[in-house]
């Protein structure tokens, strides 16, 4: 497998083009459970441009009709980011990979994932750039570009830091 760095520039660049309206080569999934995933999805693939076709497992998008859950479900999405790090020692799929951190160790080009509760986890955002030390945001659903992630009243956040991406 090979390493592929994740370029955050062209993962915000391509949040603040299409934060407020809809790329069409992708489904708009607003009004059939949120668009939120799908975006996010949108801008990490822009960042690393390397998806995992693996069935069920993988994170891919073909069509509305062919994806995996892990590119439109905010938990899907996390499962697979953070299980495809590292697999006893060694990486365990193409495709982008990250980790759990805290909000001091977020970076322009991550992802945040809210919730009401500690185990319901519903809307993602990604990181496009800082307003001291709080994160702006943009996402879809309810579109947002550069808003304050302070200004979300979920209690449960937590925070994902994209390391890269590996190809084959």
């Amino acid at each position: 497998m090979k390493f592929l760095k994740y370029d955050r520039e062209l993962a915000v660049a391509y949040a603040v083009k299409w934060a407020k309206r809809r790329n069409p080569t992708y489904y708009d999934f607003s009004k059939i459970g949120g668009d939120c995933t799908n975006f996010v999805s949108q801008c990490i693939y822009a960042g690393t441009r390397e998806m995992n076709f693996t069935p069920i497992l993988g994170w891919y998008y073909r069509s509305a009709n062919n994806r995996s859950a892990s590119w439109t479900d905010v938990d899907y999405l996390y499962n697979f980011l953070t299980k495809n790090i590292v697999l006893n020692g060694v990486g365990n799929g193409s495709g982008p990979f990250a980790e759990e951190v805290s909000l001091s160790n977020l970076s322009v080009g991550d992802v945040v994932q809210l919730a009401y509760n500690q185990t319901d986890y519903t809307h993602s955002l990604i990181v496009i750039d800082f307003k001291g030390k709080v994160p702006l945001v943009a996402t879809h659903s309810v579109d947002a570009l550069y808003k304050p992630l302070t200004a979300y009243p979920h209690p449960h956040k937590r925070y994902l830091h994209v390391l890269g991406a590996r190809s084959g």
